[in-house]
Formats: C-alpha cells, structure tokens, sequence
C-alpha cells in the first residue's frame, strides 16, 4: 500500500490539495490501481500483435483542394459589421 507520504507527494505533482479523509481514501484506491497493473504484467501476451483498435476501419479521407464557392457575396452579407476591411463577427469563448 502507498505511504501517506507518497500520496501527498503524488498530490504534489498534479499540484492538488488533500485533505487527511482525502489521503487516506487515495491511499486505498492508488494502491488498487497500481495492484491491478501487477496483475496485468502476469497476463502473458507473447504472440499477440498490438492494436491500435480493433475494429478493423480505416480512415478514409478525400484529397484536400482548394474550390470556388459561387455565393461568396451573399454570405458576405451575413456579417453583421466590417471593420478596417475586415468581417467582424462577435467573439466565440
């Protein structure tokens, strides 16, 4: 099991404040997770080739070109205002 010291130090890193209730609870669970990744080093894996996913798909992507687009004027004239010769639109956050 993980000393307090060691959760702390790990809260340290992720810069996350703990309390003692807090300590003590991730004391038990990091230790149940660093118990199962033991577990998993035991699994043998010879002969089985990585994948990235298993489903067998594939990307299928177009060529990236540049087109004309015919209505340039009218979706001009959806900008609400233009400034220094520029669209001005209000700001997406």
């Amino acid at each position: 099991m993980l000393s307090k010291d060691e959760v702390k130090h790990i809260a340290a890193l992720a810069r996350v404040g703990l309390s003692e209730v807090d300590i003590e609870k991730f004391q038990k669970d990091l230790s149940g997770i660093l118990d199962f990744v033991e577990q998993l080093k035991e699994v043998d894996v010879d002969g089985v080739e990585p994948a990235a996913h298993i489903t067998g798909l594939t990307n299928r992507t177009r060529e990236d070109r540049a087109e004309n687009f015919e209505n340039k004027e009218g979706i001009v004239k959806l900008f609400p205002e233009e400034k220094d010769g520029y669209d001005k639109v209000k700001s997406v956050l």
